[in-house]
């Protein structure tokens, strides 16, 4: 298993956007959550301008469907979006 991180960039006015869509978002990532995919998530910010969520799995096919298929994603709060393996050296499973 790998750790993968996935990386969002978000509109300026992604905090009164969001209402909208953040139940089913919180939705696939608590069932992500619950498969043992997701391991943290959460907004970056002061001001929130993204977001992170650190995945752990085979490969980074599973963070990329997460983003596909994100509410956030398919109607435009994010604006790039990107996943890139993390090399965990201290704490969770490291390798």
């Amino acid at each position: 298993m790998s750790y993968f991180v996935l990386s969002y960039e978000v509109v300026d006015d992604y905090v009164e956007q969001r209402a909208r869509y953040r139940d089913e978002h919180l939705g696939i990532a608590r069932s992500a959550c619950e498969r043992g995919e997701l391991v943290l998530a959460g907004a970056l910010g002061d001001p929130i301008d993204g977001a992170m969520l650190v995945f752990r799995c085979e490969d980074s096919s599973i963070p990329e469907d997460f983003a596909r298929n994100d509410p956030y994603v398919r109607n435009g709060l994010v604006t790039r979006w990107t996943v890139r393996p993390w090399n965990v050296v201290i704490g969770g499973q490291a390798g």
